[in-house]
C-alpha cells in the first residue's frame, strides 16, 4: 500500500462531501484527515511497549501518519503511537463477543478479543483492532470491525490495509463523493455490463459486488439479475428492495422498462408464491407505509399482465414470438422446452442500457419450473445482445 497518495484522495474527497461546520478547523485547511508521521523512533518505541513488531502495513501507515480522523462513517478517531494498547487492557468489556465468532487460528493464545490490539479511539459503540495471533505468511495480522448496533459478529480481514479499504468503500456507500473513485468504479461497471453480457459471468460478478460496496447503483440493478438467474434468489430479492426504497431509488427506476417488463413481472410472481402469514414478499415489504409510487406500478404491473393474459412479455417480439412458440409446443416436456428457450437466445435483444439477462422468463410458472441455477449459469455463459 502506497498510502500517501490514497489516503490524500480520501482526505480530499471526505471535505467536498461534508459541511464545512462539521469539519475540525485543520482538516478544512489541510485537506488532510490524518496527522504528522510517526516517527521511527515513535514506532519502536510502540513495539517495545507492547512486546511485538508491529504488520507492517499498519507500521508503514503510522509513518505516513499517527493516527487518522474519520475512517469512515462510524470511526472518528484511530490512536496513535503513544494511545496503542492490548484490547483486554483498554476495553476488556468488548470479550464477551467472543462467543459469536467461529473457530481461533491459535486458542493457545487465548482468543482474538484477549490478545487483540486496540487501534480505533473514538468509534460509535465499536471498536478495530488487530489479531497477533493469527498472522500470515507476510506478516500481515488479522484485522477485525465490531459494531454492536450491527447485532452481528466482528468482520475479518486480510490485513490492516483490508480493513481500511472496506472503511473506505463504506465512506463511499454512504457519502457518494464525486471524483476519481466514483468515476473509476462507473467505468468498471460498464465493462462488468460488458462482460455480463459476453457470457464472463464470474469476472462480471466479481467486479459488481465490488463496485455494490462503494454504493454504485448501477452495480446492484445489475447484479440483481445475475443472481435471479443463478438461482440466488434471496439476496436477489435483498437487493431489490434496497432498490426499491424511496431513499435509494435511482431516478427514472420505476419507468425503466427495465423494470417495468422484467422485474415487476417477476416481484409480482414472487408475492403471489412468496407470501404467507409468516413471510412478506418483496413487493409487500416495498409497498409498507406512503408509496404511491410503488403501489401505481404494482397496479400498471398488475393491469398489464391481465392484458397479456397473465404471461408477461418475454422481450423484443423476435425472442418473445420464439419463448411463446416453445410453451405452446412443450408445455408438458420441461427438458425440450429448456432447450428451445435455450436456443431463441441468440435472439434476444436488451430492453435498456442495464438489461443483461432476461428476467421475465422467471416470472413465468412454467417456465421458472425448467430453470435451475446451473442452467441460468449456461445462459449466461451464452453471449447476448450485440455481444
Amino acid at each position: 500500500m502506497d498510502w500517501r497518495p490514497w489516503l490524500s484522495r480520501w482526505s480530499a474527497e471526505w471535505v467536498q462531501s461534508a459541511k464545512p461546520a462539521d469539519l475540525d478547523p485543520q482538516v478544512l485547511r489541510d485537506r488532510w484527515l490524518g496527522f504528522a508521521p510517526a516517527s521511527a523512533e515513535a514506532v519502536a518505541g510502540a513495539e517495545a511497549r507492547l512486546g511485538r513488531k508491529l504488520p507492517p502495513s499498519y507500521r508503514e501507515f503510522l509513518l505516513t501518519t499517527d493516527g487518522w480522523r474519520d475512517a469512515g462513517p462510524s470511526v472518528r478517531r484511530m490512536r496513535d503511537t503513544a494511545a496503542l494498547g492490548w484490547l483486554r487492557d483498554l476495553e476488556p468489556h468488548w470479550e464477551e463477543w467472543e462467543e459469536l465468532s467461529e473457530g481461533e487460528p491459535n486458542p493457545s493464545e487465548g482468543n482474538k478479543f484477549s490478545r487483540g490490539l486496540l487501534i480505533s479511539l473514538e468509534a460509535d459503540v465499536g471498536i478495530l483492532f488487530l489479531d497477533p495471533g493469527d498472522v500470515d505468511e507476510a506478516g500481515e495480522w488479522a484485522a477485525y470491525s465490531l459494531f454492536s448496533w450491527l447485532a452481528e459478529p466482528p468482520a475479518k480481514f486480510a490485513s490492516f490495509a483490508a480493513l481500511m479499504e472496506d472503511l473506505y468503500a463504506d465512506f463511499h456507500r454512504l457519502r457518494r463523493p464525486e471524483g476519481e473513485t466514483r468515476d473509476a468504479w462507473d467505468a468498471k461497471v460498464e465493462q462488468a455490463r460488458l462482460d455480463a453480457l459476453a457470457g464472463e459471468v464470474d469476472s462480471a460478478a466479481a467486479v459488481l459486488k465490488q463496485a455494490e460496496k462503494f454504493g454504485r447503483d448501477r452495480a446492484t440493478v445489475l447484479m440483481v439479475q445475475l443472481d435471479l438467474f443463478l438461482g440466488r434468489d434471496y439476496p436477489a430479492g435483498l437487493s431489490l428492495s434496497r432498490l426499491l426504497h424511496s431513499e435509494f431509488a435511482r431516478d427514472g427506476f420505476f419507468a425503466d422498462p427495465l423494470f417495468t417488463e422484467e422485474f415487476m413481472p417477476w416481484l409480482l410472481a414472487e408475492h403471489a408464491r412468496a407470501t404467507t402469514p409468516y413471510h412478506r414478499s418483496t413487493l409487500r415489504t416495498a409497498m409498507m407505509g406512503e408509496r404511491p409510487e410503488i403501489q401505481l406500478a404494482v397496479g400498471e404491473g398488475q393491469a398489464r399482465l391481465r392484458r397479456d393474459g397473465q404471461r408477461p412479455r418475454f422481450g423484443n417480439p423476435e425472442f418473445d414470438l420464439r419463448v411463446r412458440e416453445a410453451l405452446d409446443q412443450h408445455t408438458d416436456d420441461p427438458e425440450a422446452l429448456w432447450r428451445a428457450v435455450r436456443a431463441a437466445l441468440v435472439h434476444w435483444r436488451p430492453r435498456s442500457a442495464d438489461h443483461v439477462a432476461p428476467i421475465a422468463l422467471l416470472a413465468d410458472p412454467v417456465l421458472a419450473a425448467t430453470f435451475t441455477g446451473e442452467r441460468g449459469r449456461e445462459m449466461l455463459a451464452q453471449p447476448r445482445g450485440d455481444q
